[in-house]
């Protein structure tokens, strides 16, 4: 049986408005009191909510101090929803805010939400995904401020040349440059994609061995991804790979080869 009342860890998209789930938007609509990190969520996400909702920035505070106040407002019957950028699942710092409602015997469920990655993607009109192009997608960040394992240096992940979305890394864009430029060539495609979804969004696409002279000219130093792999520029030359999925010669479990289904 499903806990009564669980504190929701809502994913609210890459920042449009419209791209959160339904079920997401459903939960701001319900909610009485939302604890959004404003420093990432636009402030556009807080349409959802109804007119007696209770809302909290929580770029200033502590994870102490965010907790308290999600176990205060549920111990007092109220429906509350931690907002959080993209997925909840991916650089979310969500983990240590279970920890503790764990601790507090407070109950809670994830509504997932469409990471960055994929709002490029689709910016882009790319898949990261192409038969005989790349099967992988890779998503990593530099290691700064907060370490990474020794195993998932970016050196390391790079050298399998798959599709990469970088994230969190453009401060340090002087380290990821000549990593990427090893890897794939200096000469390979890669984008830029800044705010992706926002009103601001700006994508540039640019040879990796560009990257930093065009991140200092862009003055882009935060809010943005960094993709590449094959997949990128698959069109140039690239653009007969087909899966097998669709394949009139390839039958399986609902169609056999030679067999055509009249459309419709």
């Amino acid at each position: 049986m499903e806990a009564k009342n669980p504190i929701l860890f809502v994913g609210a998209g890459p920042g449009d408005p419209e791209l959160i789930t339904v079920k997401g938007q459903r939960a701001l609509q319900n909610a009485d009191v939302v604890v959004f990190a404003g420093s990432l969520v636009p402030a556009a996400l807080l349409q959802w909510t109804g007119p007696g909702t209770e809302t909290h920035n929580s770029a200033s505070m502590t994870l102490e101090q965010i907790v308290q106040l999600m176990v205060e407002a549920r111990q007092a019957g109220k429906k509350v929803v931690r907002l959080h950028t993209g997925d909840p699942s991916l650089y979310g710092a969500i983990f240590e805010q279970m920890v503790e409602l764990d601790r507090h015997a407070i109950p809670y469920r994830v509504i997932p939400g469409v990471t960055a990655a994929f709002a490029a993607a689709a910016a882009l009109g790319i898949e990261y995904t192409i038969p005989e192009v790349s099967q992988t997608l890779i998503l990593t960040r530099m290691a700064g401020r907060t370490p990474v394992p020794d195993t998932e240096q970016l050196e390391t992940l790079a050298r399998h040349q798959a599709s990469m979305a970088i994230y969190l890394s453009m401060a340090l864009i002087g380290q990821v440059a000549p990593i990427l430029s090893a890897a794939y060539g200096a000469e390979s495609m890669c984008a830029v994609v800044y705010r992706v979804s926002h009103p601001e969004e700006r994508i540039l696409t640019i040879p990796v061995g560009d990257l930093v002279k065009t991140m200092q000219t862009e003055k882009i130093t935060r809010h943005a991804l960094i993709i590449v792999g094959a997949a990128l520029s698959a069109r140039e030359g690239r653009g007969d790979r087909r899966s097998r999925l669709y394949d009139a010669g390839f039958s399986h479990e609902y169609r056999k080869c030679g067999v055509h289904p009249e459309p419709g």
